[in-house]
């Protein structure tokens, strides 16, 4: 069985579960937005429905899915000692890449999903 903490390690997933937040939506509209091919996306949504993180109505001939948000009060209890440990320590809201890295940017309109978004990549020093 796979755990909470498993499918939400995937970006596109997380980033599915951010769009049907804020509404539910068919498949159709997440295909849109994240810019990847139906089926995959479908697989995508598969994943979530089976952890229990979503579930869709049946509207004509479309599937539209919304949050189930019951399995992420697991993952909100794991976190509860975690932020006391943030708020107890101002410095760890600082904590960023090292000053030798920049940011990789994915790119979402050419069906790369939210990938590369946290990443980082070294940058070499400036030549003398």
């Amino acid at each position: 069985m796979v755990t909470t903490f498993e499918v939400l390690a995937e970006p596109t997933r997380r980033r599915i579960l951010d769009l049907l937040r804020a509404q539910e939506r068919p498949v159709g509209d997440l295909v849109d937005a994240i810019g990847m091919s139906q089926p995959a996306v479908s697989k995508h949504l598969r994943v979530l429905r089976q952890a229990g993180l979503v579930e869709f109505r049946t509207d004509a001939q479309r599937r539209v899915y919304r949050v189930r948000p019951e399995p992420l009060l697991d993952v909100d209890g794991w976190l509860a000692p975690y932020r006391e440990l943030w708020a107890t320590r101002p410095e760890v809201s600082t904590i960023g890449p090292p000053p030798e890295c920049e940011r990789v940017h994915g790119s979402p309109d050419k069906g790369h999903g939210d990938r590369g978004v946290n990443r980082f990549r070294a940058v070499p020093p400036p030549r003398a």
